[in-house]
């Protein structure tokens, strides 16, 4: 049998001539970002066991205007030749999927849609069936084919499991929602303002954002007491001011953003004193956000 026989020319047709793969670039070399940047190359299917982490879905999540929850239908190997940057080593799929649900998507889906998908043979030569298999799919719309999306990455289709699918849709509602935290670009000024007793003082930092939203850390110190820092959204600092629970989009803005320790120009209109403290200040939250958890190798 034709191995082609069940895809619809015409989609096919779209897919090979219109769009690469992927919205980024071919599978690459790796390169890994601990913001939020788009993602441009890496290697799919290659999640670790168990599950990708959260920070790895928000990355899809904030990349992809389609998200959906699909059942694969079938599979068709497309010849080299017609699978434009294709890396060394790697066969271009077309795959199409019934939609079980849209989890995000401004426009809708119809309930089968297409797309291309490379992947890796195993040691044996054999390239991986999913025939079946339930994914989740973050992808972008295909002009002029509603019947066709383009994954935003080339890992950007992965097993569905129950927790993969609450993460992205609370990720995709939290970023939606009207009090959703900025995208945090930078680190501004700090500033450390010593108390009235030895040990005793509290360090502002103010990071930097896409919007020019205010966002701002402090770590406030007692003698005989361990710091307690908080984080503000507003030009504020109250005391309903708070650390980011973890996995939630805040912590993610916070803990894949911002660098491991605090820039020299940051303090530099500080005492040495004064700089020591605050860079110490930023190092505790830095500790106490804990590692971004990315496990995608792009």
């Amino acid at each position: 049998m034709n191995p082609l026989s069940h895809v619809t020319a015409s989609a096919l047709s779209i897919a090979l001539v219109a769009l690469p793969a992927y919205a980024g670039q071919a599978p690459a070399a790796p390169q890994v970002s601990r913001g939020t940047a788009p993602i441009s190359a890496g290697t799919p299917q290659q999640n670790v066991a168990g599950g990708i982490s959260y920070a790895d879905v928000a990355d899809l999540v904030l990349s992809a205007p389609v998200i959906a929850d699909a059942t694969v239908r079938s599979t068709a190997k497309i010849k080299a030749a017609e699978a434009p940057n294709l890396a060394p080593g790697f066969v271009r799929l077309y795959v199409e999927v019934d939609v079980t649900a849209l989890i995000r998507g401004a426009d809708g889906l119809p309930p089968r849609i297409g797309y291309l998908l490379d992947v890796a043979p195993d040691s044996a030569g054999r390239v991986p069936k999913f025939k079946k298999a339930r994914v989740l799919i973050f992808a972008r719309p295909v002009p002029g084919a509603v019947n066709q999306v383009q994954l935003v990455a080339p890992d950007a289709q992965i097993d569905w499991t129950p927790t993969t699918d609450a993460r992205a849709r609370k990720i995709a509602k939290d970023a939606l929602s009207g009090d959703a935290p900025p995208v945090i670009t930078g680190i501004g000024n700090a500033f450390h303002v010593a108390g009235a007793l030895p040990g005793e003082g509290e360090t502002q930092v103010f990071l930097t954002t896409a919007d020019q939203r205010p966002v701002s850390l402090s770590v406030l110190r007692r003698p005989g007491e361990q710091p307690r820092w908080a984080v503000a959204l507003s030009e504020i600092v109250d005391e309903s001011a708070a650390p980011p629970p973890p996995e939630t989009l805040l912590w993610y803005r916070m803990a894949c953003a911002l660098p491991p320790a605090l820039p020299e120009r940051s303090t530099a209109s500080l005492e040495a004193a004064d700089a020591t403290i605050a860079r110490e200040d930023y190092a505790y939250v830095i500790a106490a956000l804990g590692p971004c958890g990315r496990t995608r190798t792009l």
